[in-house]
């Protein structure tokens, strides 16, 4: 029978309530900034482009340390980048279809 220490098992599952108040407040601090963005006038495109990259920021938080893939074995986190790319290439599929429908539409 092993015994585990206190240290041991806070290194297996990741950081501490410290780090993840900090990566919250960090999320927080991203939806403010999109919020502010919505109020400031921006050409579309840089808005999109700069929202889409607060976003995937955003999503590589939650992914690192609420879903604290930071932390676990690199082989467990090359399986799943593989499946996001494959449901993102699906999307992609489906988008021209939804500007079809939208062509569709009566005006």
């Amino acid at each position: 029978m092993t015994t585990h220490s206190a240290e041991n098992i806070e290194h297996h599952h990741g950081g501490g309530t410290k780090l993840f108040l900090y990566v919250w407040f960090g999320l927080l601090g991203l939806t403010v900034i999109e919020v502010v963005l919505a109020y400031v006038q921006l050409a579309l495109t840089l808005m999109l482009i700069v929202l889409m990259g607060l976003s995937i920021m955003k999503a590589a938080l939650i992914m690192a340390y609420f879903m604290h893939l930071r932390f676990e074995r690199m082989r467990l986190v090359m399986t799943i980048i593989p499946a996001m790319i494959v449901c993102i290439s699906l999307l992609f599929v489906f988008f021209p279809d939804s500007l079809r429908l939208m062509e569709l539409r009566p005006k």
